[in-house]
């Protein structure tokens, strides 16, 4: 398989592009090389997706009732997929919750 930042160099778009665009090109090139054909994710290839592309944000989140919420949702009805919307928000909702998010935000800006 092709590296991310690989693919991401290919993307003539991006040449120019803004950190953000390139961090949420990046979320959707992740999703892309995991998902099937029709653009959609198992909930258990989601759940794994998160597990090994997102740990750090997961990391302290394990018996947090939130956490376990979005993982229990995840581990019901494995027939169901999940598109790329679907995945975008369960990894906003893990940032959001995320004990990083506030050593993210306590990084210093100014010299």
């Amino acid at each position: 398989s092709i590296p991310i930042a690989k693919q991401l160099a290919s993307i003539k778009a991006l040449g120019k592009g803004s950190d953000l665009e390139k961090a949420f090109a990046t979320a959707a090139l992740v999703y892309n090389n995991s998902a099937d054909p029709e653009g959609k994710l198992s909930k258990a290839e989601a759940k794994s997706l998160l597990q090994t592309q997102f740990s750090g944000f997961i990391q302290g989140q394990e018996n947090k009732p939130k956490y376990q919420e979005i993982i229990s949702t995840l581990d019901e009805d494995l027939e169901n997929k999940i598109d790329f919307e679907d995945f975008m928000i369960l990894l906003v909702s893990l940032t959001l919750m995320s004990d990083l998010l506030q050593e993210i935000k306590n990084v210093k800006t100014t010299k």
